[in-house]
């Protein structure tokens, strides 16, 4: 599945975006644990820790928002990282 990041959830991805290869029966709760097992370069001075940016966004499962971590996954699924936006 392709994952897509944004705002500051892109700046400690250190990508736009990523793909990965999960098993059969794979679900956000394990997505987001592969997206954490991945070794990053530390983000830039002022963006929070990958891990902090993840417990706080919401997410998009093809376009569609998702909240449930056990929602399934398919391979070609795309899932969007919105980390929470300030300004006005």
């Amino acid at each position: 599945m392709n994952v897509r990041y944004f705002a500051a959830a892109r700046a400690a991805a250190g990508v736009d975006e990523e793909r990965f290869d999960l098993s059969d029966g794979a679900t956000l709760k394990s997505l987001l644990a592969a997206i954490l097992a991945v070794e990053r370069p530390a983000p830039p001075a002022g963006t929070p820790p990958l891990a902090r940016i993840l417990s706080r966004s919401s997410f998009l499962l093809n376009e569609v928002a998702v909240r449930n971590a056990a929602a399934a996954l398919n391979p070609d699924d795309v899932v969007d990282v919105l980390p929470p936006f300030a300004g006005g």
